[in-house]
């Protein structure tokens, strides 16, 4: 079984360790030659960003083919799930792909232009991460099918506002980081940014090239990056991934700390 899986603060990569199999970073695989990706089970462990498909997930799906008796998708989300999976079921569609098995699993939401992350944290318990992880484990191992769920007309009307309004502010929407005099120039940010988006010399500079992750504001040691109207002075990483696991997973080059 083959899991590819895109993370930036380690809750999909949680998910992926969780699942097992042979784990291959998104980011990693868009750095190989190999193109073709063949086995008995292939699934994709993804976060939902505004209610979509990360920008470089797409990429990886629309330069890659895949061939496998039982395809699976899981997507992390922390309040709503909205059009995220059935936008990645059009994706994977274009790639020949059918998925017997898609779900989303509930996980402590990190945006923090509208969430506090101890708000967030207080709420995990309830969200019964683990339970709901293994639930998803044991359907996958027994090839259980549960199709892509159909869209509310609300919920699409809602999903595109929201996806027109993210591109729209992509271009500048780097412009809303600042960074403090905590700053170290150490490079985490550059190391854990998925889009390499980030140049650190003398001073961090943003590139103007942001799937605004955040994982540079989760991952900074110094908790010297903020955004514009961020609701917290917090943190979040998942308390179970290092930060070495993630600079492995989205650097361009494999790193030890």
């Amino acid at each position: 079984m083959k899991v590819f899986y895109y993370t930036t603060t380690g809750n999909c990569l949680y998910i992926a360790k969780n699942i097992g199999g042979e784990l291959l970073s998104i980011l990693q695989m868009l750095k190989q030659k190999k193109t073709h990706f063949k086995d008995e089970v292939i699934g994709f462990v993804i976060p939902c960003y505004g209610f979509d498909v990360p920008p470089i997930v797409r990429r990886f799906m629309e330069m890659h083919s895949f061939e496998a008796e039982y395809f699976f998708a899981i997507m992390s989300y922390g309040n709503v799930l909205a059009a995220g999976l059935s936008e990645f079921d059009k994706v994977a569609a274009q790639s020949n792909i059918k998925l017997h098995y898609t779900n989303g699993i509930l996980m402590v939401d990190n945006y923090l232009p509208l969430f506090k992350v101890e708000d967030q944290l207080a709420k995990a318990p309830g969200k019964k991460i683990d339970e709901h992880i293994q639930i998803i484990v044991d359907d996958i191992k027994n090839k259980r099918e549960k199709p892509i769920e159909k869209l509310s007309a609300g919920t699409k009307i809602i999903s595109a506002i929201i996806h027109g309004y993210n591109k729209m502010l992509k271009p500048t929407i780097d412009k809303k980081f600042s960074v403090s005099d905590s700053c170290t120039h150490c490079g985490t940010c550059a190391k854990v940014c998925p889009m390499h988006n980030i140049v650190v010399s003398e001073q961090v500079e943003y590139q103007h090239n942001c799937s605004f992750c955040l994982a540079c504001i989760h991952n900074c040691p110094e908790k010297a990056i903020h955004v514009k109207g961020e609701k917290s002075g917090a943190r979040f990483r998942n308390e179970h991934i290092s930060l070495k696991e993630i600079i492995n997973a989205n650097h361009h080059v494999r790193q030890d700390l």
